[in-house]
């Protein structure tokens, strides 16, 4: 689901994108349990949010790849 109504303090960096400003992938934690998705050089698009399961099995496979 996109949503367009979240709060613009409460977006987390990923640590991997380094000291860039303005061209990362953030996220941040909803009021159902889900996680937003947003793109920070363009937060007027909006961001997908994921339920509570799909972000636990999308990092589980990260993790389980070596990827984190």
């Amino acid at each position: 689901m996109m949503r367009h109504d979240l709060p613009t303090e409460a977006w987390i960096k990923s640590s991997y994108s380094g000291d860039t400003q303005g061209q990362c992938v953030e996220f941040q934690a909803v009021s159902d349990g889900g996680v937003a998705v947003g793109d920070s050089k363009d937060r007027n698009r909006g961001a997908f949010v994921f339920p509570p399961a799909a972000w636990g099995a999308f990092v589980a496979g990260v993790k389980s790849d070596g990827g984190i």
